[in-house]
């Protein structure tokens, strides 16, 4: 099973580049996990932040694989604990369609991004920065893997 993490947003930190690729590197025997990255809107003076949005939503779509089983990082999504989330990806695999993980930008997403989304997975109550995002998506799919596996990472 292959997943693409679709990301609005380019040129994250260092830090974040290295903990994400560690993870996906972790990932790779159990979850091919490919992270791309779309550019966002035009925003600030002068700009309409709808047209931004609109914008994003037309270059994530684009961006995902056909077929794929679509879960938009979200506020308003499920949120799942590390087990939860296992169970999931269980299910996911049990599907035979590849995955595509979203994250939107500083808006969230597009009305278009929301319709064509399967569910939505929320990490939290908390506004996260959405760099930020890309490295614990890796980490905990990494650990819903390892549950699965029966791996000594998650230690509940």
């Amino acid at each position: 099973m292959k997943a693409r993490l679709v990301a609005v947003g380019e040129r994250p930190p260092a830090w974040v580049a290295e903990g994400y690729a560690d993870y996906a590197k972790r990932l790779s025997r159990e979850l091919s996990l490919e992270l791309v990255e779309v550019p966002p809107g035009l925003r600030g003076k002068g700009r309409d932040a709808a047209r931004a949005l609109q914008d994003e939503g037309g270059r994530v779509l684009a961006a995902l694989p056909r077929n794929a089983w679509v879960v938009a990082l979200d506020g308003d999504g499920r949120p799942y604990s590390s087990e939860q989330l296992a169970g999931r990806l269980a299910t996911w695999r049990q599907q035979g369609r590849d995955l595509a993980f979203l994250i939107g930008g500083p808006e969230g997403h597009a009305p278009e991004v929301r319709a064509r989304a399967d569910e939505g997975w929320s990490l939290g109550p908390a506004t996260l920065p959405h760099m930020l995002v890309r490295l614990l998506v890796a980490e905990q799919l990494y650990r819903a893997c390892s549950i699965l596996g029966n791996h000594p990472y998650h230690r509940a």
